[in-house]
């Protein structure tokens, strides 16, 4: 099985006609995702990729029923294109797009509030690598084919180290049931604790895999929800050990504000409940098998 996405999961592409868009829902389609149309205000109408194109979100959706998108708007304008997906009725949207202003990112996440939890949107990133389920289907920039379907869940900040994870786990014959990038943003759509959510209700996912990073609270959080709440191994990866304290590495999300979100501190609340720690990055094939085993 596997969380938020699957073969028959109906995904429209926003920013569809742009180079990017373009490009990306070619290699999604091309991967075997079900790509129905896309939307660009102004083309609607027109088919691209031999498939429709429409003016809005709302259209897209009665017209083809699809239930997930994926933006690929420019910054100034993608938080109206994830609050008109949310309005369209769409319940997972993954957005790409970097350099949203997280003023705009407050905004969405008030806005997204106005629906009961039970109907509200399931939104990563932004600046995010997408999420995957491999062998089903694929929304985000990811390189497919270092992906081999198994029952590890893998959930990121970053990008490249989930790819880093997902090699791994091909390489010693494991794989992974979905992957899903939450994205490097200090405002992002959901955190970690929301998707070991999922992965806990997912019956064919054996262990998780939690990369995280400095800055915010969101790892902490997480692990002292799975201590409580998962019945599911989870083992964790901390990049920035060797940050310095103040300064934004990579993700915007990637700064040590106050106590409690450096690297070092992390790893010492993670291990205080029970999350196997990967001391470094080529270390992911080695710790998993040593815990499923």
């Amino acid at each position: 099985m596997a969380i938020l996405l699957d073969e028959k999961t109906k995904i429209l592409v926003q920013g569809f006609t742009g180079s990017i868009g373009t490009f990306h829902a070619q290699e999604m389609i091309e991967y075997g995702s079900k790509v129905v149309g896309g939307v660009t205000p102004g083309k609607g109408g027109e088919s691209h990729l031999n498939r429709p194109v429409f003016n809005s979100m709302k259209e897209a959706v009665e017209q083809t029923g699809a239930t997930a998108s994926i933006v690929f708007v420019p910054p100034p304008f993608a938080a109206d294109s994830i609050m008109e997906a949310a309005d369209a009725g769409i319940r997972f949207c993954v957005t790409v797009t970097d350099g949203i202003p997280a003023q705009d990112m407050i905004k969405v996440k008030r806005y997204m509030r106005r629906y009961r939890k039970e109907e509200r949107m399931v939104l990563t990133g932004p600046n995010c690598a997408g999420t995957i389920s491999p062998g089903k289907s694929m929304m985000g920039i990811m390189p497919g084919h270092i992906y081999m379907p198994g029952n590890i869940g893998i959930i990121g900040r970053s990008g490249t180290l989930g790819y880093e994870a997902a090699s791994q786990m091909k390489e010693i014959g494991i794989g992974v049931s979905t992957s899903v990038g939450i994205g490097g943003d200090v405002i992002n759509g959901s955190s970690f604790k929301d998707h070991l959510e999922f992965f806990e209700e997912d019956p064919e996912t054996k262990a998780i895999i939690m990369i995280g990073e400095i800055g915010g609270p969101q790892e902490v959080d997480a692990a002292l929800w799975a201590k409580d709440n998962l019945s599911k191994p989870l083992i964790g990866y901390i990049a920035g050990l060797t940050a310095p304290k103040g300064r934004r590495m990579g993700h915007a999300g990637a700064i040590i504000n106050t106590v409690g979100e450096g690297a070092a501190e992390k790893v010492e609340v993670l291990k205080e409940c029970g999350v196997t720690v990967v001391p470094h990055p080529s270390a992911f094939a080695e710790v998993v098998q040593k815990v499923i085993s």
